[in-house]
């Protein structure tokens, strides 16, 4: 298992070195052989999303045990920290990624619950964190986010239609929303509901509200799971959710009316980075099981094994030099996030150029790795393509590729009158010097 020589480990905090060494050893000894046992246990047809396999709560209860709980909460929410900076954290958050599917939520720090938490713990009342963000940092709960429309582009949040509508003591919530994931698991007791509560606002992002809404309150249609490339995700999956006058008390509002578009932007900060480093463990994993799979003897073609030909050996090589420049990449952003008075606001660059970066990264080094094992690549007797779905996804998750991209062009233009001021008076240098020596 690689690991950065971007950041000397034995230099971070005693806490980091201590909870690193546990959750190398938890991730690889436990949670990795665990992958199985856990498809195993899985419901069958409808029961999919009925059932919890045992073997996660067994995982969870060990990693509370060693101290491997709730990690990714940053420093500033101080007594909810477990006291890791964003870089420390996402160290660790790349060791997760290696079995994404079982140590992130063994470890309580999977999407979107995380996400979730950070609302609740930097926005909520005391009222709201009461009830909601204990149970979720207890892990009795899960939690899912709904914002993602069917009918409209949702990539620009500020087109979000659902609609929330004040009458007397409570809102009602009419719309409809698909890709909310956990909305299909039997333990997802909220959901965060982003709609527009004064669409009539001049102020295009004054327009939305963030509402809490118990799962469980009259008028909510679970319509059907997406599926990714077939994966549907169970038990938590990503679904097609229908709001049919929800009702819900004002007390229920976040930050309050009009401030959803504040609460969504201040959520995914150090996510995306999250992401991006669970992306990395994706690779690292894919890149052994590659090599293992093309030095293996009895794979040969041509009167050579695997790991003979070139391009096979090639392909090792860029996928090595592919990870390392992403991981770099992600822990710049994440001590940018540290180290800047603003935090995530002050590293909106370094973040859209990790998060743009790491997804495209996986999905090539997997689709060398799925290669390499023929059509059993493409199978469920490897974790490649399920890992491949994971990478695709993401491109779309937390904002897709395009708003990034954009993003940082807008921030690199903005160096447009500067680098102009500076070329014309190079320019003006060199045609003195010249006068002054022709």
């Amino acid at each position: 298992m690689a690991t950065s020589n971007l950041v000397d480990i034995k230099s971070l905090s005693p806490l980091f070195q201590d909870l690193y060494a546990k959750a190398k050893d938890f991730v690889e000894n436990d949670c990795i052989p665990a992958e199985k046992v856990y498809e195993a246990q899985m419901g069958q047809g409808k029961d999919r999303w009925k059932v919890v396999p045992p073997i996660m709560e067994e995982l969870k209860a060990k990693a509370r045990s060693l101290g491997l709980w709730n990690l990714f909460l940053g420093r500033e929410y101080k007594e909810l920290s477990p006291g890791l900076t964003n870089l420390e954290y996402a160290l660790i958050a790349e060791l997760t990624g290696r079995s994404y599917k079982i140590a992130p939520e063994a470890m309580n720090c999977s999407s979107p619950d995380t996400g979730n938490m950070e609302v609740f713990a930097k926005y909520g009342t005391p009222a709201q964190k009461a009830k909601w963000l204990v149970p979720l940092m207890d892990g009795k709960i899960r939690s899912a986010f709904a914002m993602t429309e069917p009918a409209i582009a949702s990539s620009d949040a500020t087109n979000i239609e659902t609609n929330i509508r004040r009458e007397g003591n409570e809102y009602v919530i009419n719309g409809r929303k698909w890709w909310i994931t956990g909305a299909g698991d039997p333990r997802c007791a909220v959901f965060l509901v982003m709609g527009k509560s004064d669409p009539k606002n001049t102020n295009r992002h004054r327009q939305q509200s963030l509402v809490i809404v118990p799962a469980d309150t009259p008028g909510i249609t679970v319509v059907r799971p997406m599926q990714v490339f077939g994966y549907d995700d169970a038990p938590s999956g990503h679904c097609e959710i229908v709001f049919d006058n929800v009702r819900v008390p004002v007390e229920n509002i976040v930050l309050g009316e009009g401030r959803g578009f504040e609460v969504i932007q201040g959520r995914l900060g150090p996510g995306r980075i999250h992401h991006c480093m669970r992306c990395i463990g994706m690779g690292e994993r894919a890149l052994e099981i590659m090599i293992a799979r093309v030095t293996d003897p009895s794979r040969r073609t041509f009167g050579k094994s695997l790991a003979e030909h070139g391009t096979i050996v090639q392909d090792i090589a860029t996928s090595r030099i592919e990870i390392d420049q992403v991981r770099y990449l992600v822990l710049g952003a994440a001590k940018k996030i540290d180290d800047h008075p603003r935090g995530p606001k002050g590293a909106m660059k370094e973040i859209s150029m990790a998060k743009i970066a790491a997804p495209s990264m996986l999905q090539r080094v997997l689709d060398r790795a799925m290669q390499a094992h023929g059509a059993g690549g493409l199978s469920q007797d490897f974790v490649l393509a399920k890992f491949f779905s994971r990478a695709r996804t993401l491109r779309y998750a937390d904002g897709p590729d395009e708003v990034h991209k954009n993003q940082l062009g807008k921030i690199e233009l903005r160096r447009a009158a500067d680098i102009t001021n500076r070329i014309n008076a190079q320019n003006a240098k060199k045609e003195k010097l010249i006068n002054s020596k022709l």
